[in-house]
């Protein structure tokens, strides 16, 4: 080697090595936010269910688990608050006046990616998504997603509703995939892609599942693994889910007690009805049990490419579980085997009464088993509260939007001309401190109004009078205490529509009611 030669290597070298110092790989955390639709509180094994998800159970153990998690009790309404740190009132269907979590954390340097369900109109590829591949209406059926037309050799979907689904630009108004298309693995199977593709850069990924809605599809395989768990009936799974929660820590006896049943009495049911009904739950489970699965496969990727560690993992739930029975919009043909492509059920009261254990009614509700839902938070290398926690803070999904701005630095900035977010960062949370939030959360969807400020939670429906209830003493709402503490009442009753009004302008007055018409004998 000459000297001339030498020199060239050298400065070769030391210029390689000074631009890897001037180009550090970026240490902010990749963020996953998997949600589920109308899954019961105590849905998932570390929750006190019965059916297998070892991969959120893991999740679990080794992050936090959160029992006060609020959501708006409502689909779409939830998704606007997920997405733009807002209360659903500011905006609509359609997201105006907003900036959604690709709009603010795209520019801050990351990828963004959503999978699955949308519940809105507009295409997020255009509102600051690199990629989105899913479904633009409410709930599909699982199997064949066009609704209308039946693929050769089976019978015409359960499900017959026909959404636009969206392929990055590209909107597809007739979506007809092959015939092993499922929901739940397609929509893991395009997030996996973009995994693979991107290793370098942090990345936020929605997974918005929709499973498990109704209609009640899944897979044969994961049916069986519940053929006769549920023959004891709503009950008794309700009870033995409690316990299991007790057990677990998640709730205490003296101020957690069984909300009241609201279920048609099981031994009341002929034979077969209670098999139907049992059915209909096993297909339940059997969704949530590939939902984990699902998860399960995200986790594989995350691990092989070297990002498990730095990602926050927040899996939850858009709402309570669902009592509504919409048998009408199914098949005439009640023949056709239930969780496949042409059946159309969904499991109705009974059971969401009992996968919502210990809480008091269901979607679209203002009492907790409407709008508070399980969280798991999962980040090895920036949770600092201890391993297997319980969080029992209040927290909504208002402050994800804000949690994540932290996360990514200050280059995540809310556009000006929007409205600032309503919500408050929950890093405090993940590193085991308390959240100093300045307000108390407030709801409104539908018929319900309510007001959790602290320990106490307000709560009207429609026009009837306000009711009070201490959550620290009565987590399940059984105890009535607005007579005795009427000043706070009329406090909380005041925040409330002074909030109403400064989100919608106006003030807020009962919707009247239907009027029957009445037949005319001729």
């Amino acid at each position: 080697m000459t000297a001339r030669t030498g020199l060239s290597t050298f400065l070769c070298l030391f210029s390689l090595a000074l631009s890897a110092v001037g180009e550090r790989p970026d240490s902010r955390p990749n963020i996953i936010v998997i949600m589920t639709d109308d899954m019961g509180y105590s849905d998932l094994g570390c929750f006190g269910s019965e059916i297998q998800t070892p991969n959120l159970d893991r999740l679990a153990k080794n992050g936090i688990r959160f029992t006060q998690m609020y959501n708006t009790s409502k689909c779409w309404t939830t998704r606007i608050s997920l997405l733009t740190g807002l209360y659903h009132q500011r905006s609509d269907r359609d997201f105006s006046n907003t900036a959604l979590a690709g709009e603010v954390l795209r520019p801050a340097g990351y990828r963004t990616w959503w999978s699955g369900k949308h519940h809105a109109s507009f295409n997020p590829y255009h509102r600051g998504f690199d990629h989105f591949s899913g479904f633009l209406g409410g709930a599909i059926n699982f199997w064949n997603p066009d609704g209308r037309i039946a693929r050769k050799g089976e019978p015409v979907p359960g499900w017959g509703a026909n959404y636009d689904w969206a392929f990055d630009e590209k909107i597809v108004k007739d979506y007809l995939p092959d015939k092993g298309f499922y929901a739940t693995d397609d929509f893991t199977d395009w997030a996996l892609e973009w995994l693979r593709q991107e290793k370098d850069k942090p990345f936020f990924l929605y997974l918005a599942y929709n499973a498990p809605h109704w209609p009640l599809h899944a897979h044969q395989k994961d049916i069986a693994k519940y053929r006769g768990v549920y023959d004891g009936g709503y009950e008794a799974l309700r009870r033995q889910r409690y316990q299991r929660q007790l057990k677990m820590g998640l709730f205490k006896e003296k101020n957690t007690a069984l909300s009241p049943p609201e279920h048609r009495d099981w031994s009341a049911l002929s034979a077969e009805e209670r098999a139907k009904e049992s059915l209909r739950m096993q297909i339940h489970a059997a969704m949530v049990d590939r939902v984990d699965q699902n998860v399960g496969r995200i986790l594989a990727q995350l691990k092989k490419n070297g990002q498990l560690d730095n990602t926050l993992i927040l899996f939850l739930v858009d709402n309570g579980a669902s009592h509504e029975n919409p048998g009408k919009r199914g098949p005439k043909d009640t023949t056709v085997p239930m969780g496949t492509v042409g059946s159309f059920e969904a499991i109705g009261q009974g059971w969401a009464n009992a996968v919502n254990s210990p809480l008091r009614k269901w979607k679209v509700q203002g009492l907790e088993g409407g709008i508070c839902t399980p969280m798991i938070a999962h980040w090895p290398k920036g949770i600092t509260a201890p391993a297997n926690s319980i969080c029992r803070e209040p927290a909504h999904l208002i402050d994800l939007l804000p949690t994540f701005m932290e996360l990514a630095g200050k280059s995540a900035k809310y556009p000006g001309n929007i409205p600032a977010t309503d919500g408050t960062s929950i890093v405090p949370l993940l590193k085991g401190t308390k959240l100093n939030r300045p307000n108390p959360l407030f709801f409104q969807y539908g018929a319900w109004q309510v007001v959790r400020d602290n320990q106490w939670k307000l709560v009207q429906q429609n026009a009837n009078p306000w009711e009070l209830y201490d959550l620290s003493r009565d987590r399940t709402e059984t105890q009535n205490l607005a007579t005795q503490y009427s000043d706070r009442v009329k406090e909380m009753t005041q925040q409330w529509q002074a909030w109403y009004r400064d989100c919608t302008g106006a003030d807020w007055k009962p919707k009247p009611k239907k009027k029957k018409n009445k037949k005319v004998k001729k």
